[in-house]
């Protein structure tokens, strides 16, 4: 595993906490130039690759993040793919399990690493976490083998010294520096004296394949968590909506979820017409396993979906990939179970 100078990153700047600056007059946090970036972390100048900078016109919180946006990135890096090495994007916390996640549906059979990384503070900030993370994100996103090619060949995040495979990856702390975990996947590498590798976990692009670009994805789904109490009232005036292709349910433990009759009934009408629905858990850890327990079972008498153990933001952005890539969603339910790229066990 080595570095070389040849290497070219384009680092994207989309908006968030990192390329923020405190008015320390007032406390506001204000936006700065990016492209001056080096003055606020001359480390970067000690990093022995070619950095490109590209900041959006329009950069905005990621609370702000969609679809559109999304397709602003991946076609930013569809455009430049062939003229660099690796892409580092820069991008709020508090969506960007969700961008990371919809980036490796979108850019598929990658032979490049894309790594998204953010802070919790400004970096100006004393204490600032944004020089490790945005230092250490550049040197993974650069890391070549024995033969010149990339090391890492998909969608990541990198955050407070762990490198996480990005359709793996959730958001867990608002407060603190590891603000990411992915509970079900191990970290694909770590950043310490030495930056670890954990190299057979790794996904590899198959020699005959060649990098796709499936820009669409459609945003006909819903997303719903259930809880104690929860009215069948309300639950049946939400599958009125003609407009949602996929519903998806954070349910209890394993799948578990109340008997309501007339909801349940109204759901299998809904899937006889054609709506998805998808079962995952609360639960941070672990997997659904319909049928484990008796109130898990009629999902699967009336056809649903089992999540396994995808994150909430994986199962997500995965339907709006697959309802929008399908012309008719005959193979919805058996794409949606595959582990297309990482995203879930077999």
């Amino acid at each position: 595993m080595q570095r070389t100078e040849k290497s070219k990153i384009l680092l994207i700047y989309t908006g968030g906490t990192i390329g923020m600056s405190r008015n320390f007059e007032t406390g506001a946090l204000e936006p700065f130039n990016f492209n001056n970036i080096a003055q606020h972390i001359p480390e970067l100048k000690q990093i022995p690759v070619k950095i490109t900078i590209f900041e959006f016109e329009q950069i905005i919180d990621s609370s702000e993040m969609n679809v559109e946006y999304w397709q602003k990135i991946a076609d930013k890096i569809f455009a430049e793919y062939q003229g660099y090495d690796g892409f580092v994007v820069l991008h709020g916390t508090d969506t960007m399990a969700y961008t990371g996640s919809a980036l490796s549906f979108m850019l598929q059979n990658l032979t490049k690493p894309i790594i998204l990384t953010g802070s919790q503070l400004p970096v100006g900030d004393l204490r600032t976490d944004a020089k490790e993370n945005l230092i250490s994100s550049i040197y993974f996103a650069s890391l070549k083998n024995e033969l010149g090619e990339s090391q890492i060949q998909e969608v990541a995040i990198y955050f407070e010294y762990k490198l996480y495979r990005a359709n793996r990856a959730t958001k867990i702390n608002a407060n603190h520096f590891d603000a990411f975990d992915s509970p079900n996947f191990p970290p694909l590498g770590e950043s310490g004296i030495t930056m670890e590798v954990n190299e057979h976990l790794l996904l590899k692009k198959k020699p005959s394949q060649e990098l796709k670009y499936y820009r669409d994805m459609s945003s006909q789904v819903m997303l719903i968590k259930i809880f104690p109490g929860m009215q069948e009232e309300i639950l049946l005036h939400l599958l009125e909506s003609s407009k949602i292709q996929c519903l998806l349910v954070e349910a209890y433990g394993s799948g578990n979820i109340f008997n309501y009759p007339k909801f349940f009934k109204a759901l299998e009408k809904k899937i006889n017409k054609g709506m998805y629905i998808i079962i995952l858990s609360q639960c941070v850890g672990g997997s659904v396993s319909l049928g484990k327990y008796g109130s898990s079972k009629k999902w699967q008498q009336i056809g649903a979906i089992s999540g396994k153990n995808m994150t909430t933001e994986a199962a997500l952005v995965k339907s709006m990939h697959l309802l929008a890539k399908a012309e008719n969603h005959t193979n919805f339910k058996l794409d949606f179970t595959k582990n297309l790229f990482g995203e879930c066990f077999e």
